[in-house]
């Protein structure tokens, strides 16, 4: 695909643009700017020489009306990695499910018990609507982290080297073919394995930034990343580590079943590329963090620009909104 239309399909991408209402939504509850949690991928609650995350997914509702059971696992799954992405542990889960039939009732609970049984996280409580006209299910999850080891999205720098670790042993799922299936069909102790590495690299301190890639893929969620950092990147489409037979575009577009997307300081980047294989996970650096803001991509003499934070917004949080110094 020609460089600048793959620029514009992913700027352009519903995984995306569907992030634009968040601007809105924090200004109800963040007049000035000032709230540290927003923008990140948990809320940060002070907990003594500890920080508790409390974090919380919905289902999109295509995924529910395509596959019920898959979206059960989901739930469990992207928070599970919203802990993860912030340097902490899972602690528990609660739910509130509504439903308008026993089958899909049936289905969206295997789905997360098979999730609960994966990832080692239970569900704890939560609220049920058994009897609405549709069928949806949120999930919120507390975590715990030491305080001084958070990872944040809103602290890469210029001279940052972009990496990202992801797992490419898995599959297109079947009923979902923008999700990329690297978790489900794998033993528990793989998976926990794989999540357990953004505690190590936040406790020995080697990331600058850092979020698990969800919805937007792979460059929506960067995007998202150097958006509220105030910077931005040059991403290098020839190093980008990508599954045989999915085509780059659809790739960029994926919700990877195990994948995170971090900066560090370049004379850190061979250590945290080496925590992530020795995680089970292939790690690459795919760009370098930049002064202006802006996404590029690059392919060989080619450049487009993605975001150009000065015209674009994704989340629209921006950064000044910045974080607590107590933290």
């Amino acid at each position: 695909m020609n460089l600048d239309r793959l620029a514009e399909s992913l700027r352009e991408y519903l995984g995306t643009t569907r992030k634009h209402t968040i601007k809105n939504i924090v200004g109800i509850f963040d007049e000035k700017g000032t709230n540290p949690s927003f923008g990140e991928d948990a809320a940060i609650i002070e907990h003594g020489d500890e920080a508790l995350l409390l974090a919380a997914d919905g289902i999109w509702d295509k995924l529910m009306r395509a596959d019920p059971e898959w979206s059960g696992y989901c739930s469990v799954l992207v928070n599970v990695h919203d802990i993860a992405a912030m340097g902490g542990r899972p602690l528990g889960m609660v739910d509130v499910f509504s439903s308008n039939s026993d089958e899909i009732t049936r289905k969206v609970l295997k789905g997360m018990k098979d999730g609960i049984d994966k990832f080692g996280v239970p569900v704890v409580g939560g609220h049920v609507h058994p009897d609405t006209p549709y069928a949806a299910l949120d999930v919120a999850i507390l975590g715990i982290a030491k305080k001084d080891c958070i990872i944040y999205s809103s602290t890469a720098r210029p001279g940052d080297d972009v990496v990202l670790a992801i797992d490419l042993d898995g599959r297109v799922h079947p009923s979902c073919d923008l999700n990329w299936d690297s978790t489900y069909l794998k033993d528990a102790s793989i998976v926990r394995w794989q999540v357990a590495s953004m505690v190590e690299l936040a406790e020995k301190k080697l990331l600058t930034a850092g979020k698990d890639v969800s919805n937007p893929g792979i460059i929506g969620t960067l995007g998202m990343l150097l958006e509220v950092s105030g910077v931005g990147a040059d991403v290098y489409l020839d190093l980008m580590p990508k599954p045989d037979g999915v085509a780059m575009d659809h790739w960029l577009k994926m919700y990877p079943g195990m994948g995170f997307i971090v900066t560090c300081k370049p004379e850190n980047t061979d250590k945290v590329i080496g925590v992530y294989n020795d995680h089970k996970l292939n790690a690459s650096k795919i760009g370098k963090v930049v002064p202006a803001r802006r996404l590029d991509l690059v392919r060989g003499t080619e450049r487009a620009t993605v975001f150009d934070f000065t015209k674009h917004e994704i989340t629209g949080l921006g950064p000044a909104r910045g974080r607590c110094n107590n933290l």
